[in-house]
């Protein structure tokens, strides 16, 4: 299953190996080193492709500035021109220190408010406008794409080849241009690179930037913290938790000294919000089983602390000590299934950590599948709720949200399963010496310490 150093898909993968007969089958024993076209440059190619198509798909909204129903029939929604105009973008304001007068300000964390600005006036160098902000930020969210790919790609030693189902996404194609995702996913894809070379300080950095700029990345400190803890290195986390706290307050205490209440708007507009799009509790609300808007929060929080818990419990008491990624991938997984909004691009947050955790091409084709249903059950929805004539039915688009939501719930139960049953898991079990323990797991990984 291994030539020239890397597991080969096409003989790893069970469906891989049966699929592509067509093409003259697996990959052979006897193959040649690649000179320029190897694995990740074909990656590279692969992921630009998808994402300026991705791109190109948003055309009809870029034509008419996102007028709706347009972009909503379109599917080709997003936030980055609209809150563009209403957030004070548009006018200099700079988010979380200027409160716009006429308006809210921008409900991001910190790093993210520093990069809308940033790429505000770049854009006012070619003249400003919403379509032109849309696309510096497309620009600069393509090299940001490129960063978690790359690292996504190099996590695991011997398995360059997974990064091609990044590359080749579906949700890159349809989710990435919604907001501004890329940058907390390429600072998360760092952090979990360094982590796996053994840098636990540079992967404190790249997590304190992550969770400054989205909240997720803060979810993978805890089981990350049980793991150390089980296999005594606390040092190592410590050192880690220290360097990320420290690079997450040098970006936060200045938008605090400027403007406290503009810099906690985004922590009180998260607890504050009704239950949303693409929610569990929505969906429940739709078919008139919901708690109702004022104790969703409530059942939300409980209900992750329950899966957290429950979590570490399968971290401590697993026979095979589990890998980092796959604990890392079910507590973003617990947090999207229990919110009170799974937005179609929070998608995103999730594959880089469902490759590492479980590359295997027929999974990961089915849960994207059910995320591009729901990805277009959402917008022809909110084609019905803008013209309130026509567009998707209640009771359709709550069974669109049952959808997805069972699709990442199956997912995350199939890796369950890999780290009880150590044979089903696709790294575990791919004949390469290197990947018996933990290959992305650092410190935590016994094989490279030998």
């Amino acid at each position: 299953m291994v030539a020239n150093g890397q597991v080969q898909p096409t003989r790893s993968d069970p469906d891989l190996r049966v699929g592509n007969e067509f093409l003259g089958g697996p990959a052979g024993t006897h193959q040649r080193q690649p000179r320029f076209w190897t694995p990740l440059r074909i990656i590279m190619v692969v992921g630009t492709i998808v994402y300026w198509v991705g791109l190109l798909r948003t055309w009809p909204c870029m034509a008419n500035n996102w007028l709706s129903p347009d972009r909503y029939e379109a599917l080709c929604y997003s936030d980055i021109p609209v809150l563009y105009q209403l957030r004070g973008i548009a006018d200099g304001y700079l988010p979380i220190v200027d409160w716009p007068q006429d308006g809210q300000p921008l409900e991001y964390p910190a790093f993210t408010a520093v990069w809308v600005w940033l790429t505000a006036r770049i854009a006012a160098v070619f003249g400003g406008g919403s379509v032109t902000f849309y696309l510096v930020n497309a620009a600069f969210s393509y090299g940001l794409f490129l960063v978690a790919l790359t690292a996504t790609s190099l996590t695991v030693r011997g398995r360059t080849w997974d990064g091609l189902l990044l590359a080749a996404s579906p949700a890159v194609l349809l989710a990435s241009f919604i907001n501004w995702d890329w940058l907390a996913i390429a600072f998360t894809a760092l952090a979990l690179l360094a982590w796996s070379r053994r840098y636990p300080a540079w992967a404190g950095v790249a997590l304190g930037l992550g969770i400054a700029s989205k909240f997720y990345p803060l979810l993978l400190l805890g089981p990350l913290f049980v793991l150390c803890l089980r296999d005594k290195r606390l040092a190592a986390f410590g050192t880690m938790l220290v360097t990320a706290v420290g690079t997450w307050l040098i970006i936060n205490v200045p938008f605090m000294i400027a403007n406290f209440e503009g810099w906690s708007y985004f922590f009180r507009f998260s607890a504050e919000r009704a239950h949303d799009f693409g929610s569990i509790w929505l969906m429940l609300d739709k078919v008139g089983l919901g708690p109702g808007t004022e104790t969703s929060g409530v059942f939300a929080f409980v209900s992750l602390v329950v899966l957290c818990l429950g979590i570490a419990v399968l971290i401590w008491l697993a026979p095979t000590r589990p890998r980092v990624a796959q604990v890392s991938f079910l507590v973003v997984a617990a947090f999207l299934l229990t919110n009170k909004v799974y937005s179609p691009q929070f998608v995103l947050w999730l594959i880089p950590l469902a490759v590492l955790a479980r590359p295997r091409w027929r999974d990961l084709i089915w849960w994207q599948a059910a995320e591009a249903v729901y990805f277009v059950a959402v917008w022809w929805y909110l084609v019905g709720t803008d013209e309130g004539e026509y567009g998707l039915p209640d009771e359709w688009y709550a069974a669109a949200i049952a959808v997805h939501v069972v699709a990442t719930a199956v997912l995350a139960g199939l890796v369950v399963r890999d780290i009880l049953s150590p044979r089903h898991d696709p790294i575990r079990s791919d004949d390469d010496p290197r990947h018996r323990d933990d290959p992305g797991g650092g410190v935590l990984d016994t094989v490279q310490q030998r």
